[in-house]
């Protein structure tokens, strides 16, 4: 099962207990592919999707995922495959100088 992981900052748009918003939270799914496991995470936090997705289901530019290391590259078709060990991060993009 691939593993999702949201960074603490994520927590405030997760249905859980305050106390949750200063750790990592992390779930599993059983996807083969990156759309898969974003869509069994928001079936589990359905307010997160909003602050993730944009209207055409594309990543926000504000959001950055990385799959096994590596950030996606393509925000909007969200295809890219998973292993069975696959390990998913969902935080904040950081911007600035």
């Amino acid at each position: 099962m691939a593993k999702i992981v949201l960074a603490p900052a994520l927590a405030r748009w997760l249905q859980d207990s305050p106390s949750t918003h200063h750790v990592e939270t992390a779930t599993t799914a059983q996807a083969q592919r990156l759309d898969a496991a974003l869509e069994h995470l928001f079936a589990q936090h359905p307010r997160l999707r909003g602050y993730v997705l944009d209207e055409h289901g594309a990543v926000r530019h504000h959001v950055a995922i990385f799959v096994d290391g590596t950030a996606i590259r393509d925000k909007r078709h969200l295809q890219q495959p998973l292993a069975a060990d696959s390990e998913v991060y969902v935080m904040q993009a950081l911007s600035g100088g």
